[in-house]
């Protein structure tokens, strides 16, 4: 009951410091073509001190509660940098970055940052969709000798993809709030109606086919 509160909680700041946005209506159309009625951009958030704030607090809650034994902080380039460098700097961890892909110049590194084979590294990602950039960031970090087993986002889409993605890499996820706690917080501030909300809400269901159900196609 408490992390359900939590999320909602989280939820609200990022609706309100719009975030996420929410359109049954005029659904958004993402870079694959997919169409959704929700919108996430949380680097918004790092606009807001205060809301930056209490973001960090509950990610640095999770933390205690559900990962405890790390020694370095990962963030996923680029979203996910500012967050895990704010954790780190609030846990003094040492910091990592991974990028999509090596540099093509220079020592062509696709880590930034130095650790030691056998230590433990948390992925910090801003928020997961399919979860495939949070996934591809694992992998360089135990080719190299680095421990991997939980990832920390501040949102999540709930897409049975990104699930099926992070158990086949043996990875935990946890995140600060999800998307069925976004649909009622944006129920309850009057952003969407009741019946806006189960539309909303099936996109998670099925999201490629949610548009031509609901007649977007």
């Amino acid at each position: 009951m408490i992390e359900q509160i939590r999320q909602q909680e989280i939820a609200r700041i990022l609706l309100e410091k719009h975030a996420v946005i929410i359109n049954p209506i005029k659904p958004f159309t993402y870079a694959s073509g997919m169409k959704s009625p929700i919108y996430c951009d949380n680097r918004a958030l790092l606009s807001y001190p205060d809301a930056r704030d209490k973001i960090v607090d509950a990610m640095l809650h999770i933390i205690a509660q559900k990962v405890q034994d790390f020694d370095i902080i990962a963030g996923v380039a680029t979203a996910g940098i500012p967050w895990a460098s704010i954790i780190a700097d609030r846990l003094e961890k040492p910091l990592i970055y991974v990028r999509a892909k090596p540099k093509e110049h220079g020592r062509e590194n696709q880590i930034e940052g130095r650790f030691e084979r056998g230590q433990r590294v948390l992925i910090i990602e801003d928020h997961i969709s399919t979860g495939g950039s949070s996934v591809r960031a694992i992998h360089p970090v135990r080719d190299a000798g680095g421990i991997v087993e939980c990832c920390l986002a501040i949102s999540s889409y709930e897409m049975a993809e990104a699930e099926e993605a992070f158990r086949n890499a043996n990875c935990r996820l946890y995140t600060g709030t999800v998307f069925s706690a976004i649909g009622e917080e944006a129920t309850a501030l009057g952003r969407i109606t009741e019946d806006q909300k189960r539309i909303v809400l099936d996109w998670k269901t099925d999201p490629k086919g949610w548009a031509k159900k609901y007649g977007f196609e």
